[in-house]
């Protein structure tokens, strides 16, 4: 009896002097972690506390339930099996939904700077100064008559037969000051 005992010890013993004791003790929390159910207590209102654990401790009390579910789903505790769900897809992290009030401050911020916006544009409107004298009627006209002299674009633009559109023709008269 007891040489049967050693046998099935020596090699244990052998592999833990060689990997060290560290080893064989991961060893054996692996296997008895897929083995046997997580505890009722870790698992028990994991939707209220798992913004809170620290990250280690989510992480590990993840690895233990990714062990379980290795094992036939039949085999895990009910309990196991929502925590793996809401761990997995609950509404934490990224899929959290938004603070209270968050879309009326994007909305006033978007309104704020739009109001800048329109603010620097007019601001730089009224100190520019006056048209530059190609933007004026007249001188867009003059172009237009250049542009039938030499023949621009005679195809489709202004020089074509049958043109109906104004051409360069894009402004009011010009002021008389």
């Amino acid at each position: 009896m007891f040489l049967r005992s050693v046998s099935r010890a020596a090699p244990r013993s052998t592999a833990a002097i060689r990997s060290g004791p560290i080893a064989s003790l991961n060893a054996v929390q692996t296997r008895a972690s897929s083995d046997h159910a997580i505890a009722n207590p870790t698992l028990a209102s994991i939707e209220k506390r798992w913004e809170g654990m620290p990250p280690q401790e989510q992480a590990d009390l993840w690895m233990q339930l990714r062990d379980r579910m290795k094992v036939d789903w039949h085999q895990m505790t009910l309990q196991e099996k929502k925590a793996a769900y809401w761990i997995a897809f609950g509404p934490h992290g990224p899929r959290a939904q938004a603070p209270k009030g968050e879309g009326w401050r994007i909305l006033s911020k978007v309104t704020q700077l739009t109001l800048a916006s329109v603010a620097v544009f007019y601001a730089v409107h009224a100190f520019a100064g006056n048209q530059p004298k190609t933007m004026s009627k007249e001188w867009q006209e003059a172009s237009n008559e250049y542009a039938k002299s030499e023949k621009m674009n005679p195809i489709h633009g202004i020089s074509s037969e049958n043109y109906e559109g104004q051409g360069f023709v894009q402004s009011p008269p010009l002021e008389k000051s």
